[in-house]
């Protein structure tokens, strides 16, 4: 079996056409998901890029690895300890890709991320490792070259194989060539952001919110601020474009998978390492949260064994993708594997999803939310210096871009929520290695990485601004963490 698994950093699902969005963003991947089953529920466990990964190759959830953080003593695997084998093969640890390839699998990966982000965990049982070299600053076109070569050298040689493939372009900084224009000039923006939120947005504050967009974009006409809805259409053109043309360079791949009479007999997997909030919580193009938009991703599957035109709308982790392929390759689960195999789901249609998930963030902000039914309840330990409540709770089916908290109007799901939350606490505390969760020692070691030591910074910077109220608001919400601050 061939597996070409292509990983499109930042992508929200609902991106999209195969999703439902408005704009043609994505013809070559619409077309996999026509001949393929697409997932609709489908989360990372923890967000975003580092803790994502790692949870996906491991399939095992931050809360276990410890590995949760960008930075700092939770940013790596935990040490197994005294237990620790001469090596992961055939242990309870072992990576899901390793256990491909002791199926017989020649496995690849086409990625600057463990270099970038420092995290070589992730390629544990690859056999081929080639980093692109820009550290996440390469365009598609860099990397499918990358991935042509392969697919017509080793591709051709192999009868079984699972490719990693990595795009990086809907990730700020937007640099899509410029050459190549903007496709959806003539195409509004989405509609539900509308100039009375924008107008709350500039009233409020955060890294990456309306005032403080990301910069570095080398696309042009991007707006440093976001004050109307026609900047927000400049700035969401940058994003659909990028996604664009990352789906041009997945038709260039099908193509060459194709002409060397491999299409057919291939797996093609499409996903993301987490979503991408666009406006929603007032956060633009930045994945800060463990809220519905940054945690929920795309999965769609097509190739041999794989039902066509099926929409699964259960809910499940993207941990549990790597027991899946290994079942369909005849392996067996490792027994520290969070993830659970979904393979009834795809090849004959079966329910097996999970009864709620627990998504969680520590990197920009130190949050865990419950997906249950069609709520999203969500917990703030440490706002990352944003404007957030304790608790949020939104009715994503009706409200999916978040604009509603509806904590005071439903206690009782609120309630339940938090129940929820609290059992999966204590299911993953007591099979954990470790009588510590690393969320609370990212907060006790000063809070997020890309937050730390920036509280000072934000306040006064809010004072010269003469938003005073904003400033007290923060300073307030903040008292408690005052003694960790001055540690740090």
């Amino acid at each position: 079996m061939r597996i070409l698994y292509i990983d499109i950093d930042s992508l929200r699902p609902d991106h999209l056409g195969c999703y439902g969005y408005h704009r043609n963003t994505s013809p070559n991947i619409d077309s996999i998901a026509e001949r393929g089953t697409s997932f609709t529920n489908y989360y990372a466990s923890d967000a975003p890029c580092a803790p994502c990964r790692n949870a996906m190759f491991k399939s095992r959830f931050g809360i276990h690895t410890g590995a949760v953080n960008h930075g700092g003593l939770e940013a790596d695997n935990r040490p197994i300890g005294a237990g620790r084998e001469f090596n992961y093969h055939h242990s309870p640890y072992q990576a899901w890709v390793d256990v491909m390839r002791f199926q017989g699998h020649h496995t690849a990966m086409i990625s600057p991320f463990p270099s970038r982000h420092a995290n070589w965990d992730v390629v544990e049982g690859f056999l081929e490792m080639i980093d692109t070299g820009k550290h996440a600053g390469e365009t598609a076109g860099e990397v499918s070259d990358e991935a042509l070569r392969w697919i017509k050298g080793r591709g051709t040689e192999k009868e079984d194989w699972f490719l990693y493939l990595n795009f990086w372009d809907p990730h700020t900084p937007y640099r899509t060539p410029e050459s190549y224009g903007n496709p959806f000039k003539n195409n509004p923006a989405p509609e539900w952001l509308t100039d009375e939120i924008i107008a709350q947005h500039q009233e409020s504050f955060g890294p990456m919110s309306a005032r403080n967009v990301p910069a570095g974009n080398q696309w042009p006409d991007l707006p440093h601020e976001i004050h109307s809805r026609e900047d927000f259409k400049r700035w969401i053109d940058g994003y659909d474009t990028a996604i664009r043309y990352v789906d041009d360079h997945v038709g260039m791949i099908l193509n060459t998978l194709e002409e060397e009479g491999l299409l057919e007999d291939t797996m093609i997997i499409i996903s993301a390492d987490h979503g991408e909030n666009q406006g929603e919580l007032n956060i633009y193009g930045d994945h800060q949260t463990a809220d519905h938009i940054t945690s929920r991703i795309p999965l769609i599957m097509a190739g041999p064994q794989i039902r066509q035109g099926q929409v699964d709308e259960d809910f499940h982790y993207q941990v549990d993708l790597g027991p899946t392929l290994v079942e369909m390759a005849g392996g067996e689960p490792r027994g520290k594997w969070d993830g659970t195999s979904f393979l009834p789901a795809v090849t004959e249609g079966r329910s097996t999803g999970r009864p709620y998930l627990v998504v969680s963030q520590a990197a920009w902000s130190c949050q865990r939310s419950v997906r249950f039914d069609n709520w999203m309840l969500i917990r703030t330990y440490h706002d990352g210096l944003k404007d957030f409540p304790d608790l949020m709770l939104f009715d994503i089916e009706n409200d999916p871009h978040e604009t509603s908290n509806l904590v005071d109007e439903r206690p009782e799901i609120v309630g339940q929520g938090l129940r929820l939350l609290d059992e999966w606490v204590a299911e993953q505390m007591v099979t954990s290695d470790y009588p510590t969760d690393p969320m609370w020692n990212v907060i006790h070691e000063g809070g997020p990485y890309h937050t730390r030591g920036e509280f000072s910074k934000h306040v006064n910077k809010l004072r010269e601004e003469e938003r005073h109220e904003a400033a007290d608001r923060l300073e307030s919400r903040h008292e408690k963490f005052q003694t960790i601050y001055n540690k740090a």
